[in-house]
């Protein structure tokens, strides 16, 4: 267990619905070192939970809230809670400033920013294009705000590394009236991505076409020349683009119209439908975890991986030709770093465009094993290079947050 002191300490935030996830960072001289993590599960239920490890994996805090003081533990409590754990467990350090994940900065907001009032007011408008993310991500800023108005705060938004992307690539054919209301394509996991792409120099890939797969319980494809984003899966929300462990991915408008119609399924209907019934649960009728879909011998948690599979193969095709060509295939995220078995899938969809895969080194990192780490899982002399790289949202988010601290620019 680590014990040396070092003066500064970056906190990185990452709130969900129900969850509040933390990061603490050494700032050292040269590099941002991760030696404490931690989350809180459960909130505004009857069970919650929080728990604090080391980096190697020893627990250095755990506690459980039950019944109606569980029930109120909202984000607001749990904020206060990690904020005063964290104080207690600094080692020495001395926090300075906070990271926040935010899903969503509109137009505006397409690079980290500081942290006000104001801006958070700004941010809360854009409440209806992330309805089921950016309240909770703006919560614990609000509660930093109030509870120590003078501790340095910093947005960084999961759409900012997309606004590279040319006008067409963002643009639906709709009138101009609803595209001026932000009614466009924006992308996400943009911070999954802007990681990516600061480790592809070291493959030996500056300036090469590449498509990122960024497969989670969350997934989604990013089309990147140079290190920028030319196009992505997702647009106007975090709903379209490949199916995902509970959201239906791209759906004809039409079948809205017909559940509406047929169904009398009303707006808060069809929201639950499209982000927690549909995707790989909703055509496995078993689970999201691609894990337990891949042990299972059910024909539906089959065809729920195959339809999976077969998707991020179309639209690799689709990026390829927004690219003009292909370079290299990267995996990121949970389900694209673990799973052999999606991979070799992926990589076969796109053996067309050049990849050809090297099926003992895919299958090295096997599902549920820690991060194998940067591994090439194309064969020699593939046209298009395929590898697996961990990705690190909150170690970009840290690294945004002391860029802001130290000179003010994003």
């Amino acid at each position: 267990m680590r014990r040396r002191k070092i003066s500064n300490a970056i906190i990185v935030i990452n709130a969900g619905s129900s969850s509040i996830k933390f990061s603490l960072f050494a700032d050292e001289t040269r590099h941002l070192e991760l030696f404490l993590k931690g989350q809180i599960e459960g909130l505004h239920t009857d069970n919650a939970h929080f728990i604090a490890r080391h980096p190697a994996g020893d627990v250095v805090g755990e506690q459980r809230w039950t019944g109606a003081e569980a029930g109120a533990f909202d984000h607001d409590a749990a904020t206060r809670f990690l904020m005063g754990f964290i104080d207690t467990h600094l080692e020495g350090h001395k926090v300075e400033a906070v990271g926040h994940r935010i899903v969503h900065g509109g137009g505006d907001f397409t690079a980290p920013a500081a942290l006000n009032a104001a801006v958070l007011d700004r941010l809360a408008t854009l409440v209806p294009l992330a309805p089921l993310h950016q309240r909770h991500n703006l919560a614990p800023a609000r509660s930093i705000l109030a509870s120590t108005p003078g501790l340095f705060q910093v947005g960084c938004f999961d759409t900012a590394f997309h606004a590279t992307q040319p006008p067409l690539a963002q643009a639906f054919a709709l009138p101009a009236e609803i595209t001026d209301r932000g009614v466009r394509r924006y992308g996400f996991h943009g911070l999954s991505y802007e990681y990516i792409a600061s480790q592809l120099g070291e493959l030996g890939l500056d300036g090469a076409k590449v498509i990122v797969a960024h497969l989670g319980n969350g997934a989604s494809l990013c089309a990147m020349d140079g290190g920028r984003s030319v196009a992505s899966t997702m647009g106007f929300t975090a709903v379209e683009g490949l199916p995902m462990g509970t959201r239906c991915g791209t759906l004809d408008p039409g079948v809205l119209l017909y559940l509406m119609d047929e169904m009398h399924m009303g707006p808060r209907d069809l929201e639950k439908l499209l982000y927690q019934r549909s995707g790989l649960l909703g055509v496995s009728g078993l689970s999201s975890d691609m894990r337990t879909l891949e042990m299972s011998a059910e024909p539906r948690a089959k065809l729920a991986v195959d339809l999976f599979t077969y998707r991020i193969g179309r639209e690799i095709g689709s990026l390829a030709a927004a690219l003009g060509g292909l370079d290299a295939l990267v995996f990121t995220a949970g389900i694209g770093e673990h799973s052999a078995g999606v991979r070799a899938a992926v990589c076969q969809h796109a053996a067309w465009l050049g990849v050809t895969l090297d099926a003992e080194a895919n299958a090295r990192p096997q599902v549920g094993t820690p991060q194998a780490g940067t591994t090439r899982i194309s064969a020699p002399g593939s046209r298009v290079a395929a590898w697996i790289v961990p990705t690190d949202e909150e170690q970009m988010i840290a690294r945004h947050t002391r860029r802001l601290l130290t000179d003010g620019t994003p």
